[in-house]
């Protein structure tokens, strides 16, 4: 149970990180737009660094206090990259992305919670399994299941960063899907 507190205690604190991130590079694209070219480099450089990132996350892991440093670093790219996907979209839809995700989440989080108690039965985890997939919750609710399984107790770092990436990956799935539906 320490082990899921210490992951998903980072974890909230890689969420606040993104949300703080995210909602700067928004308000500052308000402010004045660059030109498109210096952007799209911008963006491509942002997109590159998390992937660079990942190969000494992965190395020094377990090496405190390199490991949270370079999460960090790996968060806060991450959120830029976020950031500008946002700054590039009408706020309303940014929210109702924000939204849908944190009800995804509270639905994943009770429904685990529940199934630690009261197992589901087979068609209730099939019928579950197939509504998560969909809108990539499936792979939180995988990544969490693992957790220890997959896991050592200082393989904490991982861990978080494997559900963040599972977190981002749904909202820009629903981001994208409500964008889509605006047009």
């Amino acid at each position: 149970m320490g082990f899921i507190r210490k992951v998903y205690g980072i974890l909230a604190a890689q969420l606040v990180l993104t949300t703080v991130v995210s909602a700067f590079v928004v308000v500052g694209s308000c402010e004045r737009a660059p030109p498109w070219k210096l952007w799209l480099l911008a963006l491509l450089f942002l997109c590159l660094v998390p992937f660079v990132l990942l190969w000494p996350l992965h190395i020094y892991h377990q090496k405190h206090p390199v490991n949270l440093i370079i999460l960090g670093l790996f968060t806060v790219f991450l959120s830029l990259t976020v950031g500008v996907s946002c700054a590039n979209t009408d706020g309303r839809i940014v929210l109702e992305a924000l939204i849908l995700t944190a009800g995804c989440l509270i639905i994943l989080i009770l429904t685990g919670l529940i199934q630690m108690f009261f197992p589901l039965g087979s068609t209730s985890t099939a019928f579950y399994g197939g509504i998560s997939a969909f809108i990539f919750c499936g792979y939180v609710v995988f990544d969490t299941d693992n957790l220890i399984k997959r896991f050592t107790y200082d393989d904490y770092i991982l861990a978080s960063a494997t559900l963040y990436l599972d977190i981002l990956n749904l909202f820009i799935s629903i981001l994208r899907v409500l964008r889509s539906g605006d047009n």
